[in-house]
This record gives structure tokens, sequence and C-alpha cells, in this order.
């Protein structure tokens, strides 16, 4: 019988290390945002494909740096295919010819050509990072998401606490007398609503985290997965030409867009260039045995070929490119005018949200919680009704829940906000 305790309290102490163990683990797997920003620029197969498209336009930056290749040529003629005075000799005549030339760009052809491949990279370098912005706003929302539904589920939690604990007292004054079976049967009904919240806030938390895990291409188990951090709201907001000039200078859309004015001015030049003459300089060596002077049976010989554009001056890809810079530049301005309408409207709705919240915090939250209380301490007293009972609750449940759900839409705006001017201004 000793042994037997002993063996099951090693099994309780083994259970209990183990318990530990995996609550560490589930703790320890609760991220920061800051975490969860960088396991998404690592993992995301989205984000990483589209920078594997960065990678191609440095490429073709090699691309454009290759010169023109020469081209060497080797022949022959003359070679016998019949006997001549019944001999045979096929290679007694045969004249052996080799030739190299080279094709000699002018006018900076290939450095134009190096210049508009860097521009391009550098338009796709900014259209990379306004990609890497949006997503990055999609992760903050789901963040956000994942913070409010923790947060929902720690309200609902509390509040069936609270009400399982009036139920007790309104079964020990049922059973005193002060109330009506009729009492304690609604107070025990209302309790569905409680367990519905609670069942619901539960799944719109797993499901925030099944979004989150895909947007970071991990395959953990949602339960083994968590997030943490602040889920508040800021009362100071700074000025919005802050905002402003802090989006002229970092917004990667805007900069392609400049960006692409650049790539524009230097494609033009290079179509000015491509109009002009390359000539193709050749040298060859020849030789021919059946020349009757034997010191002209080895000859060296040169040569120029212009080519004569009289039609094709490309003339097209001159006008083209001339045009393409003034859409370049009505892009870019049309871009300018977008970042202004996107931080003002992103501002204002911070502001809204901040405007409702500062009552709740001041004011709401607590009102709430003592009209509650109060309320509650009456009606165990007997000094309130069921109906005043009821309310009070529902209205404190009303309350609590709108700030959370203020304070979701203030980070969702305050996410807009960091996506309007391209980079966190509000953490």
């Amino acid at each position: 019988m000793t042994f037997q305790k002993q063996l099951l309290g090693l099994a309780i102490a083994i259970f209990v290390c183990f318990s530990a163990n995996a609550d560490g683990q589930a703790r320890a797997e609760a991220r920061t945002w800051a975490q969860i920003k960088a396991q998404f620029e690592a993992a995301n197969p989205a984000l990483r494909a589209d920078a594997l498209g960065v990678d191609e336009m440095r490429a073709a930056e090699t691309s454009a740096s290759l010169r023109p290749n020469p081209q060497f040529t080797f022949s022959t003629d003359g070679t016998q295919l019949v006997p001549h005075n019944g001999v045979w000799q096929p290679l007694t005549g045969t004249q052996f010819q080799s030739s190299l030339s080279y094709l000699h760009e002018r006018d900076r052809k290939r450095e134009l050509r190096v210049e508009s491949a860097k521009e391009g990279t550098r338009v796709a370098e900014g259209l990379h990072e306004d990609f890497k912005r949006n997503l990055e706003f999609t992760l903050r929302g789901a963040f956000v998401q994942t913070l409010e539904a923790k947060a929902t589920v720690t309200l609902a939690q509390a509040d069936m606490e609270y009400y399982d604990q009036m139920i007790e007292i309104s079964r020990s004054r049922f059973k005193a007398g002060d109330i009506a079976q009729i009492d304690l049967d609604r107070i025990e009904l209302q309790r569905v609503q409680y367990e519905a919240e609670l069942q619901t806030a539960l799944v719109n938390l797993r499901t925030a985290k099944i979004e989150l895990l895909a947007l970071l291409n991990d395959r953990s188990p949602v339960d083994g997965f968590d997030v943490e951090g602040a889920f508040d709201f800021s009362a100071e907001l700074k000025p919005l030409e802050d905002f402003r000039q802090a989006a002229l200078d970092t917004r990667p859309d805007l900069r392609a867009a400049m960006q692409a004015i650049e790539l524009s001015t230097s494609q033009h030049r290079l179509a000015m260039a491509n109009g002009s003459v390359d000539p193709t300089f050749t040298g060859w060596w020849t030789f021919n045995p059946s020349f009757n002077n034997p010191n002209d049976q080895q000859t060296l010989g040169l040569s120029l070929s212009v080519p004569l554009r009289i039609f094709d001056r490309n003339q097209g890809e001159k006008k083209r490119t001339l045009i393409d810079i003034d859409r370049a530049r009505s892009a870019s301005d049309g871009s300018r005018a977008q970042v202004f309408a996107d931080v003002d409207s992103a501002y204002a709705q911070v502001e809204s949200n901040m405007t409702l919240l500062k009552p709740y915090k001041e004011r709401y939250l607590a009102q709430s919680t003592r009209v509650r209380d109060t309320v509650t301490f009456a009606y165990e007293h007997g000094g309130a009704s069921l109906m005043d009972f009821l309310n009070a609750q529902s209205e404190y449940r009303t309350a609590q829940l709108a700030y959370l759900q203020l304070v979701g839409a203030y980070m969702t705006a305050a996410s807009q906000l960091n996506l309007a001017v391209g980079r966190e201004v509000i953490p």
C-alpha cells in the first residue's frame, strides 16, 4: 500500500511538472507585434514571390550592361570535286578564309541601357515596398482583431462568473423565501445568453488566429498559438500636417511614381541614341593557293559597314517615350493627391474614435460598473427588483462591449493611418 501511494505521488508530480511545462510553452507561444511582423516578412509566400520580381529586375541590369558579341566566320571554297588529268587532289586549290567583325555602339547606348535598367529596378523596389505596406496593413488588422477577440472572451468569461455568483445568491434567496420560483427560473434562463456570447467570442478568437497564421504561413496548432499586446488607445494625436509631411517622405508608391518619371526620361534618351548609326568593323584573312602570284596566296582585308538609316530612325520609340514622360508626371501628381486624401481620411477616423473613447474611459465604464454593483447589492438585500438587476447587468455588458469595439475600431483606424503614411506613426 505504501508503494502504491509513492507511485501515485510520483505520477502526480510528473503530471504537475508536465502541466507546468506545457503551460510555460503555451505562454512562450504568445507573440508580440514585432515578432509577428518579423515572421511575416520572412515567411509570407506572396511577399517573397514579389521580392523575386525585384531580383529579376537586378538581373536585367546585368543583361543591359553587356557589350555586343564579336562575330567570327570561317569559310572554304575552290575544293576540287573531279580529277584533273587523272589526278585527284581535292585540297590543292582550296581557298580558306576567316573573318572577325564587331558592332560598335555609339552615343552611349550601353550606358543608357544600364541607366534605364537601374531606374526600372528602383521602380520595382518602390512597388515591392508598397505591396509590403498593404500586406502589413492586412496583417495588422488580423492582429488587432485577435487582440479584440481575446478581450471579448475575457469580458464574456468575467460576465459569466459574475452572473453565476448572482445565480447562487438568487438560489439562497429562493430557499429563504425572498423571491418566487418564477424569478429564479428567469435568472437561470438568462444564463443561456451569456453562454452564447462566450461561445461566439471563442469562435471569433479562433477564426482570427487562423487568419493570422495563414498570413504568417505558419502551420502551428491554433490552440498553441497566441498573441499579446496593448489593447488600448492613445489620447494624444499629432497635427495633421506632421502626418502629411511624413507620408510625402515615406510613401513607397509615391516614391515609385517619382522614379517612373526618371525611368521614362532615361528610356527617351535611350530611344534617341538608338536612332543613331552603329558601324560594323570587319577584318579577314584569306589563303588562296590558286593565285599565280605566290606572294598573294595569303592576304588580309578590312571593311566598314554602315547602315543607311533613311527610313527607320526609331521615330516611333522616340515619340512614345516622350509621351510616356508626360504620362508618368501626371500619374505622379495623381499619386501625390491620393496620399493627401488617404492621410486626411484616416486622420479623421482616428480623431472620431478618440472622441468617442475618451468619455467611455473617463466616465461611462466607471458609471456602468457602479450602477451594476449598486443595483446588485440592492437586489441581493431585497431593495431592487429582478428587472432592475437584469437591466443593470445588460447596461454594464453593453457599455463594456461597446468600449472594446471602439478600441478595436481605433486600432484599425490607427493601422489605416500607418498605411496612409507608409510607416508606423501610431504604435
